[in-house]
């Protein structure tokens, strides 16, 4: 979610601790009534030029807020109603008065760390050389000398190939690949089972959760009618392609941003436009279309802000950035790169399918001449486009018109589109729509609708035997848009001036020819002289391996958000990834290879005071599942996984009832059928009012909004979870019958190593042989087993 009213966090020495202070009384006690919402007596105290009014800098007894806030005079002291100040609340808003009333100003700001250029810095030295592998260890080790901290020791072997597993594929390694990685002596065993599960097609399916999570990817459309999204998972299925085949970030980016304007687009280029399809629809009927578009718009908006600059640009949509340089006029000129685009749908043919044949179109045409078809629809549209002209004219037409664009794409557009240039697939969706609701004219005319049936009929029973033909939501440019406006307070309907193209001038300009597009915003967020991008993706990456970023506050990189651990470090990573050819899987070895990787996660009491957090990274950090992760290592454990890679989503079994929580009972789950029920987590179809309970359990974000770190919880729940979802009952039956099949002579270790790759302790074997004795079966050990932390944890 877009923070705006947080407490300061200031990354300049020059600003004044007291701003810090006296303006966090202001927000919790004066801005109320006083702020962005509301000036009472036109006055804001989260404003310079309003405050000015009622503080005299340097002087705090001449000042008026001082003498409200101080006053004992019913009526007359501030706050009016509530608590009063404290007198060390007071104090403070005194003392920081007295020296001077500092704000930081526009150009302070600018000088915050993360608009500066990435500059690679010189690796530093360090006294303990034999520990560093990469130069990434070298900033760690400096720092953790320089604390007087010693490293940890390096985890076992069994460790480290399921940690390696999980963080590359988020699949455990089996039996075999434990006991051959254990075995092998070779100097450079650890390096090639790196570059094994990097070059696995499973290590685009892990990578691309997080990737689906900033982009807030879902099946369906949310609000209210939530209807399901047929192709939706298209977008899914290239991601996963992409980073699979390691595709360069930089042409990652512009293809999801603007690759239908790329010279000759391909299919897969306009595919990958789905990133900015993944915004929220409104089909309620009656909703206001420009209001819809508009809120799609501000969703992308922030979206492409958060992904690629890690800011929170959101907070500049009714009033200027409080905290960050980022004005009102700023953020509309962004936005105003989205809004001359339109959504569109086109065919999408998959390997192997066919387009509909000759004959397919002619029996078409035939059935649509028999019945007058398009002669009665030319008509029916012509009373839609009346009441899109006048509205109101016609009380049921207008409902019908209504009801329409609720059910439509880019309603509007189809209807002042000229029928004779619409794509093919347009106008058969025009047809669908007519043939389904023809009206209130039509629906009074009992031959005429009667004949519209049958048509109906005999093109259903025609397009049943046509083979399913694959499509996929896009994005397309529309030169016919109006310009972009400010929208005064954040309202569509309040229009301000006119703005075009461009991006915030605290950072490098956009140098485009003529008026920016799409495509030149993609170009210059991979610009060498953009600082933002390149950090906040390694941060995204350097946080999937230590759970947590150098920079905390993965999700805002402004002042708001908190200063990088080890900037030097974070710098050195950018740097290396723009220089590199910004490969992904190129920076992601060059972590796991480090010492600073390969430590054990267990952890040291000494540190338990002075880096609590693992801040400075003396050892590895534990780290839940994710919660798509957590249902793949019980399914992978039990062998039902079905590890069919992209696809269209699945809907396994979830409690009854569930779906049926949704509005109108829209949403209709119809269980997958075994082996498509066991694919992966991230295959299953994410409904938006109605998330997948076992998912959600476990912390899978809200779609609605762009996540780039997921919460971790620990609730009671998630054990029930484990102990009775069907699907993990169904893995613990499914293990038992594996554990007594293949278990051999120690079915015990065979079925430790399936879940934990490893092999149980002496105190765990004996604590199993004893259930064991006192009549406890396979299938009670299974559940035992599927229930331990740590099988839902990366140690």
């Amino acid at each position: 979610m877009t923070r705006c009213w947080i407490p300061w966090v200031l990354a300049l020495p020059s600003v004044a601790q007291g701003f810090r202070d006296a303006q966090a009384i202001f927000e919790r006690r004066c801005q109320g009534c006083h702020g962005a919402a509301q000036q009472m007596s036109g006055l804001r105290l989260d404003s310079p030029e309003s405050a000015a009014r009622v503080i005299t800098p340097g002087s705090s007894a001449t000042s008026k807020l001082v003498d409200r806030i101080t006053s004992d005079k019913p009526g007359y002291y501030m706050p009016p109603v509530g608590d009063r100040l404290t007198a060390d609340e007071i104090a403070r808003i005194r003392a920081w008065i007295d020296a001077g009333a500092k704000w930081p100003s526009t150009a302070a700001r600018s000088t915050h760390w993360s608009f500066q250029p990435v500059l690679r810095p010189g690796v530093p030295p360090v006294t303990r050389h034999g520990w560093v592998r990469t130069p990434i260890d070298g900033f760690i080790l400096a720092r953790l000398e320089a604390e007087k901290i010693a490293p940890s020791p390096e985890a076992d072997r069994h460790t480290l190939i399921r940690r390696l597993s999980l963080d590359f594929t988020g699949l455990p390694p089996s039996p075999k690949e434990v006991a051959d990685f254990v075995a092998d002596t070779r100097p450079d065993a650890y390096e090639r089972l790196v570059d094994r599960l990097l070059a696995s097609p499973h290590y685009g399916e892990k990578w691309a959760r997080s990737w689906l999570d900033v982009a807030h990817y879902a099946d369906s459309d949310g609000y209210e009618k939530d209807l399901s999204r047929p192709w939706a998972w298209r977008y899914r299925h290239w991601v996963i392609e992409a980073l699979n085949r390691d595709e360069p970030f930089d042409q990652f980016t512009v293809e999801q941003l603007a690759g239908d304007l790329l010279p000759n687009a391909t299919t897969n280029n306009r595919i990958a436009t789905g990133f900015l399809r993944n915004t929220l629809t409104n089909r309620e009927a009656g909703v206001d279309r420009a209001e819809a578009r508009f809120e799609q718009i501000i969703n992308r908006t922030n979206t492409v802000s958060t992904t690629w600059l890690g800011l929170t640009a959101g907070c500049a949509q009714c009033h200027n950035h409080k905290f960050d340089p980022i004005s009102q006029r700023e953020y509309y000129q962004l936005f105003a790169f989205f809004d001359h685009t339109d959504e569109d749908e086109i065919d999408a043919p998959l390997p192997g399918e066919q387009p509909p044949s000759l004959q397919y179109e002619q029996r078409r045409k035939e059935i649509l001449e028999q019945y007058w078809v398009r002669e009665l629809q030319a008509a029916w549209e012509f009373r839609l486009r009346e009441g899109f002209m006048h509205p109101g004219r016609d009380l049921e037409w207008d409902f019908a018109l209504t009801s329409f664009r609720a059910s439509v794409d880019s309603p509007d557009r189809l209807l002042k589109d000229d029928p004779s240039t619409r794509p093919p697939h347009e106008s058969s969706r025009m047809t669908e729509w007519f043939l389904s609701h023809p009206g209130p004219d039509y629906a009074r005319a009992l031959p005429i609708l009667a004949e519209l049936r049958e048509a109906r009929t005999k093109l259903d029973a025609l397009a049943e035997t046509l083979p399913r033909y694959s499509r996929a939501a896009v994005m397309r440019d529309d030169a016919s848009m109006p310009p972009a406006h400010i929208h005064i307070g954040g309202d569509y309907r309040n229009l301000g001036a006119q703005v075009a193209p461009d991006v915030p001038a605290v950072l490098p300009p956009l140098l485009a020819k003529g008026t920016p597009t799409r495509l030149d915003l993609a170009r210059w967020l991979l610009s060498k002289e953009n600082p933002l991008t390149a950090r906040v993706i390694v941060n995204r990456i350097w946080q999937e391996f230590f759970g947590r970023g150098l920079v905390l506050t993965s999700e805002d990189f402004g002042t708001q958000g908190e200063k990088p651990s080890h900037p030097k470090l974070l710098d050195w990573l950018a740097s290396e990834f723009r220089d590199g050819g910004w490969s992904m899987k190129r920076i992601q070895k060059m972590i796991a290879m480090s010492a600073v990787y390969r430590q054990s996660s267990t952890a040291r009491p000494e540190l338990e005071a002075r880096d609590p957090e693992n801040t400075l990274l003396a050892r590895q950090s534990r780290i839940r599942l994710p919660a798509e992760l957590i249902r793949d290592q019980a399914l992978a454990a039990s062998g039902l996984l079905y590890p069919a890679i992209g696809g269209p989503s699945v809907r396994p079994p979830q409690p009854k009832g569930v779906a049926e929580l949704g509005y109108a009972n829209n949403v209709k789950w119809r269980e997958s059928p075994a082996p498509d029920r066991y694919r992966r987590g991230l295959y299953i179809h994410y409904q938006r009012t109605t998330p997948y309970p076992q998912l959600s359990n476990f912390d899978e974000p809200d779609s609605n909004v762009s996540c780039t770190r997921r919460q971790r919880s620990n609730t009671p729940l998630q054990a029930l979870n484990l102990l009775n979802d069907p699907v993990f009952f169904e893995a613990a039956q499914a293990l038992a019958n594996r554990i007594v099949r293949q278990g051999g002579a120690d079915p015990l270790g065979y079925a430790f190593n399936l879940c934990l790759a490893r092999d149980p302790s002496i105190s765990e074997r004996r604590r199993m042989e004893e259930y064991r004795t006192h009549g406890g079966d396979w299938l009670g050990v299974s559940r035992i087993l599927l229930n331990l932390d740590e099988l839902i944890t990366r140690e």
